[in-house]
């Protein structure tokens, strides 16, 4: 197997230096003019700080701001971090040992970076926190969903445990609160065909082949509302959403079904009714029967009035 190159920088927040490959084909004179063509959200001015502050290397080093193309080389440098809001929650640990690391994760919380989520994400945090540098998660869970989510501490071991997800070996657990339907019979498999094109936020169900399919049952129901259990058999996009969305029992919570609204993600108020409260799997490397429960509970179920905020 080949081995991933270092990179040239140290991790700075606990993340990688981004890695920029340079075309074998092309006109530019310097790799600055390359960088201000590739890059066209960095302003230029910018990049030419980052030069002159010996932040864009190469494997030799520092590059020089007039440096030539090198057409085939690459470069790495940090990018620069969005103004992010804290999270004010904490991540407890579920389980830990040499291989594995289980939390539980809170609301608001992004699993991995991405967009404005940086370092107010759980696999940041958890890397700073715990001194982990090469902590990366097997799976992951929306931002706006509580629970439990499982990381891989070795480097040797992410692909063995990684791969139970991408073959669904996993038996995944959920718990939601909806409204309650006295008409509609539960429980039932809800199968429909959801897709997620980039850059919209919501994904949709579309007519065709199923690609999504859900277990879901009434636990119990009171005041209008029901706790709701979910088993999903597929990983699609909002798939639990959209699936209980599509029953007309939505989600408490859900800024994006049946409406897309537009709330802040600084506001860390109502959040989404929707916890992973288990995974259980047989461990591909011990063989090891092994189940990890969370120990959150639903607010809008727990404390009805403080969900809907007291007056």
């Amino acid at each position: 197997m080949r081995r991933r190159q270092q990179p040239p920088l140290p991790k700075r927040h606990g993340l990688d230096p981004a890695r920029l490959r340079l075309p074998e084909q092309g006109d530019w004179a310097t790799i600055r003019d390359h960088l201000v063509d590739r890059l066209p959200r960095v302003p230029a001015a910018r990049i030419d700080e980052l030069l002159d502050a010996g932040g864009i290397v190469d494997l030799s080093g520092p590059i020089a701001p007039d440096a030539p193309y090198a057409p085939g080389g690459a470069v790495w440098f940090h990018r620069d971090l969005p103004d992010e809001t804290e999270v004010p929650f904490d991540i407890p640990i579920v389980y830990r040992d040499d291989d594995l690391l289980v939390v539980d994760k809170p609301h608001f919380l992004a699993t991995i970076p991405r967009g404005q989520h940086i370092l107010q994400t759980a696999l940041v945090r958890l890397r700073r926190e715990l001194d982990l540098p090469d902590l990366i998660p097997a799976h992951r869970l929306d931002r706006v969903t509580a629970g439990v989510v499982l990381f891989v501490i070795n480097p040797a071991r992410r692909g063995a445990y990684q791969t139970m997800f991408h073959k669904r070996t996993v038996r995944k657990v959920y718990e939601a609160i909806a409204p309650f339907d006295p008409e509609l019979t539960l429980p039932r498999t809800v199968r429909s065909r959801i897709i997620k094109e980039k850059q919209v936020l919501a994904a949709q169900e579309v007519a065709g082949e199923p690609n999504a399919e859900t277990w879901i049952e009434l636990l119990e129901q009171r005041d209008g509302l029901g706790r709701y259990r979910l088993r999903p058999l597929t990983g699609r996009t909002h798939q639990l959403r959209l699936h209980m969305n599509g029953l007309g029992i939505p989600i408490l919570g859900d800024d994006f079904y049946p409406v897309l609204t537009d709330k802040s993600v600084n506001d860390f108020t109502r959040p989404l009714q929707l916890l992973a409260t288990s995974l259980e799997f047989t461990d591909p490397v011990s063989g090891a029967a092994r189940r990890f429960d969370s120990a959150r509970t639903l607010q809008a179920w727990a404390d009805p009035q403080g969900w809907r905020g007291r007056h």
